[in-house]
């Protein structure tokens, strides 16, 4: 029996980089920049955004160019991830009705695809914290916790959206309003000094805001996260990810019946 648990772990983990390597190919087939794009894509976004909000916001953010590209690549990591998980399962029918498959791996495919995306996409967030001059302190060490308890909140939403666009295809069309209204609503571009004290008790509900704000209190402030803050985020994520998995297991014997 143990053995057999070892082969199936083999074999959903080869199938998981399999997958991997297919979408990396996909992402970047016939792009004469290749996986350039990545590094490039938040960088001219913040510059876009940089002039736009810069001169409403310059004497409440300091070097806001790097608070918002943190903010903006760890959100888009999160949204973009949850958007390609939502219809993995639905994209892969033709598989899922030809081979028995641990039918978990897809979501978690797509998720474990956009954390090698954000990766890449440090590398602009390196470059611009070294244009201004901005060293890293030994709290950056903490970014590997962050990401952990991040994958973990992403992929129970992951899970969750994955599980229900199999019974109600709308949900494809909702989630892109709610992930837009989440973005507006999470101080990617501005500060939260802006906001009355009634939005900001309403922003303490929004699990994005305390992943944001520890990103860039490790990269751009050099500080270490409350253990408030720390426990929050690991708690959003592990409580997420439970109700996603346990949604998923519960449902996914009759996806072969609606895919």
């Amino acid at each position: 029996m143990q053995e057999t648990k070892k082969t199936q772990k083999k074999k959903d983990w080869f199938i998981v980089k399999s997958l991997v390597s297919k979408d990396f190919k996909i992402k970047y087939r016939r792009s004469i920049l290749g996986v350039l794009w990545s590094v490039l894509n938040p960088l001219l976004m913040m510059i876009v955004l940089t002039a736009v909000f810069s001169y409403m916001f310059k004497f409440d953010i300091e070097f806001f160019p790097v608070y918002l590209i943190l903010g903006q690549t760890l959100f888009n990591f999160m949204s973009g991830s949850t958007t390609d998980a939502m219809t993995s399962i639905i994209d892969s029918a033709p598989l899922i009705k030809k081979i028995r498959i641990n039918k978990i791996i897809f979501p978690f495919e797509k998720v474990l695809f956009g954390l090698l995306n954000f990766a890449i996409s440090l590398i602009a967030v390196a470059a611009v914290l070294i244009f201004f001059r901005i060293s890293p302190t030994a709290n950056i060490l903490l970014l590997p916790v962050l990401l952990l308890e991040l994958f973990m909140f992403t992929l129970g939403l992951g899970l969750i959206l994955s599980a229900l666009t199999v019974f109600f295809r709308d949900i494809e069309h909702l989630w892109s309003v709610i992930a837009t209204a989440w973005m507006y609503l999470t101080p990617l571009f501005y500060p939260t000094s802006i906001l009355q004290d009634w939005m900001m008790r309403i922003m303490e509900f929004n699990p994005m805001y305390y992943y944001v704000n520890y990103f860039r209190e490790i990269a751009l402030w050099g500080t270490t996260p409350a253990i408030s803050e720390q426990l929050i985020c690991l708690g959003c994520g592990a409580v997420a990810l439970a109700i996603g998995y346990l949604i998923f297991k519960k449902v996914e014997k009759k996806f072969i019946l609606y895919v």
